[in-house]
């Protein structure tokens, strides 16, 4: 079975998370092919789809959003799941008791939910590093500000939280899903 993990990444965390789901898939007897969407090209080879993107500001980016309805028709007949990186930190949940990772669900997964019907989804903590260089006009307005006031950066948390047992189980339960389960 070919499977496909398409991905859009601002600073390669989130390919970080794709690679490693097309490492364990490849080890669980599925061929992965792992790709930037802007190069996966046409679904049309692949027997299952896995898309994966960071979150900004509650949104997907914009990459994978634009992949997953360009290719609308076909994913919804084909074994799909999502994913999405984006909250940093190791807490669960934030001051006023609220779930980090449900609450860095982003917004376009309720449409493409209803319209392509994903098997699953799942939300992993990223990474940040505070010195990294700034990408778009929002990490540029980001970045101006708080060179302004420092205080801002100092409230996000800085690091790699990527969960990578966590992100190799759910590989795992994907690769369940798309073998048959052996006679006995």
């Amino acid at each position: 079975m070919k499977v496909l993990v398409a991905y859009a990444t601002r600073h390669g965390a989130t390919r970080g998370i794709a690679e490693r789901i097309g490492e364990v898939l490849t080890r669980e007897g599925l061929e992965a092919d792992v790709r930037p969407v802007e190069r996966a090209g046409s679904v049309d080879a692949y027997d299952a789809v896995v898309v994966g993107a960071a979150a900004y500001m509650f949104h997907w980016m914009k990459e994978a959003s634009a992949f997953v309805r360009k290719h609308r028709a076909t994913l919804a007949t084909r074994p799909l799941w999502l994913f999405s990186s984006g909250p940093t930190g190791t807490e669960r949940t934030d001051p006023k008791g609220r779930d980090m990772l449900e609450s860095a669900i982003p917004k376009e997964f309720a449409e493409l939910e209803v319209a392509i019907h994903p098997r699953g989804w799942k939300i992993f903590y990223g990474a940040y590093d505070p010195d990294a260089e700034p990408l778009g006009l929002a990490e540029g307005l980001f970045a101006k500000m708080t060179a302004r006031w420092p205080s801002i950066k100092e409230g996000i948390p800085s690091g790699d939280f990527r969960d990578w047992p966590e992100i190799e189980a759910w590989a795992v339960s994907i690769s369940r899903e798309l073998q048959p389960v052996a006679a006995t």
